[in-house]
C-alpha cells in the first residue's frame, strides 16, 4: 500500500480558490505580515495539489475524476482554514519540529514471510470449509487471517468468507465489495486452495456447524475439528475471530497468517483509488497525523463510558447496550472504567495529548472514524487547538463518496488505508482497528505509532480539570516521559498479564496481528531471514 509522495499541480483556478480561502482566514485573524508571508506559501503548496488523482498510482485499475471548478469551490468554502494563533502552540525549531515524525529506530526489521522449504503447496483437500466471519472490518480480516491458516492445517478447501452483516452496522457488503477477491484467491494459491462457491452438489447437503474454540492450537484442530470429514464434505464455521492462539504456533503457520493478513487482503480496487486519493489530499497540507477517534456510539454503548457526556446522552448509550443481546456485560461503572484506561480518550482529550507532545496547531490530523457522538459539540475543543481538521467527508466529494457511504466496512477500509499511510498514528482506544494498523505499520517498517496510556493520561488530565494542574511545560514533560518507549518501535509481542487465568490469559496477550515480531519479522543475515524478503 506504499504511495509516491509527489502531487501533480493543479490548473489555475484551483490555485486562485484556495489562495483566495487562505487569504481570507488570515484576514480574518488579523496576523502579522511575517506569518502572512508563511502561511502564503502554504497556500500555494495546498492549491497545487487539490486535483491530485488516483491515476497517479502506478498500475491503479480504476481511476477518479479530476475534481471540478464546483469541487474548488467546495472546498474553499466547507474545509475549515487553519487559525493562526492558538493559546497551546508553541514556536518550534527545526529540529524540534522534525523529531515530531521521525519514527521510532527500526533496527532493521524487515518482514520475513516467505515459507520454509518444508511448506509445500497444498495437496488434495479433505473437504469444504465454510466460514462466517463476525464483527466490524478488522475482526473480519483478523478471522479471516485465522480461517486461512485453519484451513491450511486442516487440508481444507477454503470457500470465499462471508462477511457478517448482522453486526451493529448491518452492513450488507459482500467479500468482493471489500477485498480484492481474485488476488485474494492467487496470492495463496501456493497455501490453500480457496474457491468462490461450493460445488452445486453439496449446496443442500448436510454440514458440520461448529463454534470452533478460542485461541487454539495445531492439536485441538488436527485432533478435534479433522475428525469431522469422516462424516460430512463440508465444516462451518460459525465464528472466525479468535480461533487461533496468538503464540506457540508453527513457524509456517505464522508466516501464513501474515501473508493473508498484511497480502491478500488487499482491498477492493475502487476501495484502493479512492483512498490512495485521500492520501494525497492529505499530503497536500504537509506531514499529518491519523487519529483514530473511536468517540463513537457502538464503541461507548459497548464499553460504558460517559465521560464528558450529558444524561440524556449517557442514557441513550445504557439503552443500546440493554438492547443489543451478544453484548454480555449490561451494568458498567463508568467511573471504574475511566480509571482503569479502559474509555477511549474523548476529543478535548486527545487536543490536551497532542498540544502536550508538542504538535503545533498547524498540524493536519485526519480523523479517522465513523460519526462522532454528539457532533460538533463534541469536537469543539479539538478543532479549536487543530484546525487542520480532516477526515474522508471533507477531503472527498459526495459523488467520490457515494458509492461506500452506505456500507461501513467499505468506509472504514478508507480510514485504514489513509492511517497505515499517515507519517504519524495515534488511536485513542486499542481497538480491532487500532491494532491492526499498528500491526501494519510495523510490517511496513516501524512507522510512527504513538500508542497512548490511557490510565496514566486520565489521573493527569483530572487533575488538570481540578486546577491541581495547569496544561504547559510540566504537563507535557509528564506526558512526553510516559510515551517516550510507546511509538511503535520493534519489540516482541507481549504475552499474557501475570496472574491471568483461563481465558483471560489469552485476552490478555498482545494480538498477534498487532505485532508479528518475532513471527513475521526480522533482521537480514538473522537465523530468521529468508532470501524473498518482502517488497515494502
Amino acid at each position: 500500500m506504499q504511495l509516491r509522495r509527489k502531487v501533480r499541480p493543479a490548473g489555475a483556478a484551483a490555485r486562485r480558490a484556495a489562495l483566495r480561502w487562505w487569504l481570507l482566514s488570515l484576514a480574518a485573524t488579523g496576523a502579522a505580515v511575517t506569518a502572512a508571508a508563511a502561511l502564503l506559501a502554504v497556500a500555494l503548496h495546498f492549491s497545487g495539489s487539490l486535483a491530485a488523482s488516483a491515476s497517479s498510482s502506478s498500475g491503479a485499475p480504476y481511476r477518479l475524476s479530476q475534481p471540478r471548478e464546483a469541487e474548488e469551490l467546495r472546498w474553499e468554502r466547507e474545509v475549515a482554514p487553519p487559525q493562526l494563533a492558538s493559546p497551546h502552540s508553541r514556536k518550534l525549531d527545526g529540529a524540534a519540529e522534525r523529531s515530531l515524525w521521525l519514527p521510532a529506530p527500526s533496527r532493521r526489521f524487515v518482514p520475513c514471510v516467505a515459507p520454509s522449504p518444508e511448506f509445500k503447496s497444498p495437496v488434495a483437500s479433505r473437504g469444504y470449509l465454510l466460514v462466517h466471519t463476525n464483527g466490524g472490518l478488522n475482526q473480519m480480516r483478523a478471522g479471516i487471517s485465522d480461517m486461512v491458516a485453519v484451513a491450511r492445517i486442516l487440508n481444507a478447501t477454503l470457500i470465499i468468507p462471508e462477511l457478517d452483516k448482522k453486526s451493529f452496522w448491518h452492513d450488507k457488503s459482500n467479500f468482493s465489495d471489500v477485498f480484492d477477491e481474485e488476488h485474494f484467491i492467487n496470492s495463496l494459491a501456493n497455501d490453500v486452495k480457496v474457491e468462490k462457491k461450493l460445488p452445486k452438489e453439496l449446496v443442500k447437503a448436510p454440514k458440520s456447524v461448529r463454534y470452533f474454540k478460542s485461541w487454539s492450537g495445531v492439536d485441538y484442530y488436527q485432533d478435534e475439528i479433522s475428525p469431522l470429514w469422516d462424516h460430512r464434505q463440508v465444516i462451518r464455521a460459525a465464528k472466525s475471530d479468535s480461533r487461533l492462539a496468538n503464540n506457540y504456533l508453527p513457524t509456517d503457520i505464522q508466516k501464513l497468517r501474515c501473508r493473508a493478513f498484511f497480502q491478500a487482503l488487499r482491498f477492493a480496487p475502487p476501495i484502493e483509488a479512492l483512498g490512495k486519493l485521500l492520501v494525497e489530499r492529505m499530503r497536500s497540507f504537509g506531514p499529518y497525523i491519523a487519529l483514530h477517534l473511536r468517540y463513537e456510539k457502538d464503541m461507548l454503548a459497548f464499553s460504558g463510558c460517559t465521560h464528558g457526556l450529558s444524561q440524556t446522552e449517557s442514557e441513550e448509550l445504557a439503552m443500546i447496550r440493554e438492547n443489543t443481546t451478544y453484548w454480555k456485560v449490561k451494568d458498567i461503572d463508568p467511573l471504574e472504567q475511566r480509571s482503569h484506561g479502559y474509555c477511549p480518550l474523548t476529543p478535548k482529550e486527545v487536543g490536551m495529548f497532542l498540544s502536550a507532545l508538542g504538535y503545533p496547531s498547524s498540524t493536519p490530523v485526519y480523523i479517522a472514524a465513523g460519526e462522532i457522538y454528539g457532533g460538533e459539540s463534541h469536537m469543539v475543543d479539538l478543532q479549536s487547538r487543530f484546525p487542520i481538521l480532516m477526515n474522508k467527508e471533507k477531503l472527498a466529494s459526495a459523488e467520490e463518496l457515494r458509492p461506500f457511504s452506505q456500507y461501513a466496512a467499505q468506509m472504514a477500509a478508507l480510514d485504514y488505508i489513509v492511517s497505515v499511510e499517515s507519517d504519524v498514528f495515534i488511536p485513542s482506544y486499542s481497538g480491532n482497528m487500532a491494532r491492526a494498523v499498528a500491526g501494519h505499520r510495523r510490517f511496513v517498517g516501524h512507522r510512527k505509532t504513538i500508542s497512548p496510556d490511557r490510565k496514566a493520561l486520565v489521573r493527569l488530565f483530572d487533575k488538570v480539570d481540578s486546577g491541581l494542574l495547569k496544561e504547559g511545560k510540566r504537563l507535557s514533560e509528564r506526558i512526553l516521559d510516559i510515551h517516550r518507549k510507546r511509538q511503535g518501535s520493534p519489540r516482541k509481542r507481549k504475552g499474557p498479564v501475570s496472574g491471568t487465568k483461563g481465558k483471560d490469559r489469552f485476552r490478555s496477550e498482545e494480538a498477534f496481528y498487532e505485532n508479528p515480531l518475532p513471527d513475521c519479522l526480522c533482521q537480514p543475515g538473522s537465523p530468521d531471514s529468508d532470501d524473498s524478503l518482502v517488497s515494502i
